[in-house]
């Protein structure tokens, strides 16, 4: 296969995802959605399409042939490696203060739920989705603690109790229908073909629906807050985490679904509930805001070009 193809194959890929938010973003200023359409859309994805997408996708799964606890594992031990580094680099640069928790949130949290999902999907088909939507799992309980846990110890930051802490994570939606998800597939729980087929109406929404809200709430107003840090948490989160990311997996002879999942994750732009948690709790959101921005608007860039050379290398 030629470099051509290799360059075309990544980028039919990455193109239908930010186009689509790109779409959501001219919509947005033409005023044909507005404010409220997206936090309705945006709610109603969270708390029943992306759901309903996820557990149609595992309830057929076949645990033992596609379920990796390895692969889960090691994505998880890079989460919590890189957001260990981040932080002891943060006490250094940007140093304690407001910005810290901020700094490292913005530059180990991906938007698993909605692009890594969707280069996932993009990649492999149902079965790309389907692997992703296992990874997610492992590595969005990691993050929704690990987040926490950086906003908290930062100076000036309210406390959050280990019961709020708990409570955030047993009943996030997403965690709730992976674990069903899982649950069906592993006892092999026969689901009437009728609850399916619903389901799988407000699945096929999830994605397009997603997208065009991540797109209407991309403000390039955020730009103009940007600060020396937006911009090495980009590149922390583009560039360092899924490049050491992926070569870290390469001695462990992950298959080529596996390993093409991971980097899909690892190379996600900034997750934009870091913006809503950075506000929530009284941190710098427009720090936040400048990073998920930034991120989404470069990740088209860096996640081609990532596919592009694991694809050159006959890697995934």
């Amino acid at each position: 296969m030629s470099y051509l193809d290799h360059l075309l194959f990544s980028l039919s890929v990455t193109a239908p995802i930010f186009l689509v938010m790109a779409t959501g973003w001219i919509l947005r200023r033409i005023h044909w959605i507005d404010d409220a359409f997206v936090e309705t859309g945006s709610r109603l994805v969270f708390n029943l399409a992306l759901p309903a997408l996820i557990i149609t996708s595992l309830v057929n799964l076949d645990l033992d042939s596609l379920f990796s606890l390895r692969q889960v594992g090691f994505g998880v031990a890079v989460t919590l490696a890189s957001f260990v580094l981040f932080w002891i680099f943060s006490a250094w640069w940007p140093g304690p203060g407001p910005d810290r928790g901020v700094f490292v949130q913005g530059a180990f949290r991906g938007n698993l739920g909605i692009i890594g999902i969707a280069v996932c999907a993009s990649l492999y088909g149902n079965t790309g989705l389907a692997i992703g939507s296992v990874l997610l799992a492992g590595i969005t309980l990691t993050y929704n603690v690990l987040s926490v846990y950086a906003l908290t110890a930062s100076e000036g930051r309210q406390r959050t109790s280990r019961r709020q802490i708990a409570r955030g994570i047993l009943l996030n939606p997403l965690i709730i229908s992976i674990l069903l998800g899982l649950t069906l597939a592993a006892f092999r729980i026969p689901v009437p073909d009728l609850v399916l087929t619903s389901a799988a109406y407000f699945g096929r929404m999830t994605l397009p629906l997603a997208l065009l809200c991540v797109g209407a709430t991309l403000s390039l107003d955020a730009l103009s807050h940007g600060t020396v840090a937006a911009f090495v948490a980009t590149a922390l989160k583009l560039l360092v985490l899924p490049l050491v990311g992926t070569l870290a997996a390469l001695p462990f002879g992950f298959s080529p679904l596996e390993l093409g999942t991971l980097f899909a994750m690892f190379a996600s732009p900034t997750a934009t509930a870091s913006y809503v948690m950075a506000r929530t709790m009284g941190g710098n959101h427009q720090l936040a805001a400048s990073i998920v921005a930034l991120t989404t608007l470069l990740a088209p860039v860096s996640l081609s070009l990532g596919i592009y050379i694991l694809r050159s290398l006959a890697l995934i």
